[in-house]
């Protein structure tokens, strides 16, 4: 029975790939759009049965064309946070997923979904239930209606329907996402390149660098994708963090020390990497005011009563864990 994975050579999809063959799965299905061909180098390392445009496979998986599916794991999507066109958005993020949901259902194949922290906003607290959600930007909105579809759909549920609302993910595979890339991608770049980071000065009651997110490790995403692929039995939308939030000056700070720890320098305290111009500050974004999540945390309750217990990485060690790879790349 095949593996379905769309947005297969992005960033979440191709490292659930790569995770799949390392259980020794190799009946997986490849979807997404390589109008950037670039992606492809995400899955030049992963073993793959086949590939599909997005396109071409709902058509092929509706009509009952690719034989016996033991899940989807539905990763691709437009993820841009800035993206204004709203018809773009909604088509490939909302009416892509509703089809697939759809198909799913008519075939009782499992469904695991990306959806995303973006659908709480400007909330402060983030919990699984709507009067906490308010999305701020098109985006959110795409992935909040889907999930508001299938939670009308779960009472009745044919097969499982599993949505994760990831937070601030990073990690490997990550490099063709451009501007929409993890910070802890640019600030590494951005270390090596001009031995100085740059963050955003201060906006909403927040001093400069001290936005909040919960920056949560690819590794823990693919691990909670898994679990749930193993228990068939449980349907539902759960945030996906670590549950604790953490400022862009801490993660800049662990992203240049763990630089710095390789070139066995001694790592900078926030004080002496601002006294030394390591860390700088910009201008807030005009664009980005009243459509920017100056704080998020996930609220794990579900998901650990829904049967989650493994522990997630903390900033500091999946950080270090990213740049060793990236430094050895």
């Amino acid at each position: 029975m095949s593996i379905i994975v769309t947005g297969a050579a992005g960033f979440i999809g191709s490292n659930l790939v790569k995770a799949l063959n390392r259980r020794g799965e190799r009946d997986i299905i490849a979807v997404d759009d390589l109008t950037d061909g670039d992606k492809c180098r995400n899955l030049a390392d992963c073993d793959i049965a086949d590939y599909f445009d997005k396109r071409e496979f709902v058509q092929r998986f509706t009509t009952h064309q690719l034989g016996e599916v033991r899940a989807v794991l539905h990763q691709g999507a437009c993820s841009s946070t800035v993206e204004s066109d709203g018809r773009l958005m909604m088509d490939n993020n909302y009416r892509y997923s509703c089809d697939l949901l759809q198909a799913c259902q008519e075939q009782s194949v499992p469904l695991l979904y990306a959806s995303s922290a973006a659908v709480y906003g400007a909330k402060r607290e983030f919990r699984e239930a709507r009067e906490y959600e308010q999305p701020l930007n098109v985006y959110a909105y795409s992935k909040f209606l889907f999930d508001q579809r299938v939670r009308q759909l779960l009472p009745r549920t044919r097969s499982q329907i599993v949505g994760l609302r990831y937070f601030n993910v990073y990690g490997p595979r990550e490099q063709h996402k451009g501007r929409m890339a993890s910070m802890v991608w640019h600030c590494f770049n951005q270390y090596r390149d001009h031995g100085h980071v740059e963050l955003f000065g201060e906006y909403g009651g927040y001093p400069a660098g001290g936005h909040e997110r919960d920056f949560v490790s690819v590794e823990d995403v693919v691990k909670v994708n898994l679990h749930w692929l193993d228990h068939p039995q449980t349907s539902g939308v759960f945030n996906l963090g670590t549950g604790c939030a953490r400022s862009f000056n801490d993660l800049a700070l662990a992203t240049i020390n763990s630089v710095r720890a390789a070139e066995d320098r001694p790592p900078l305290t926030l004080e002496t990497a601002l006294l030394d111009g390591v860390l700088r500050y910009c201008e807030f974004p005009d664009g980005l005011k009243h459509k920017y999540q100056v704080y998020t945390c996930a609220d794990l309750g579900q998901l650990r009563e829904a049967g989650y217990r493994e522990p997630m990485l903390g900033l500091e060690e999946g950080v270090q864990s990213y740049c060793a790879g990236l430094l050895a790349s």
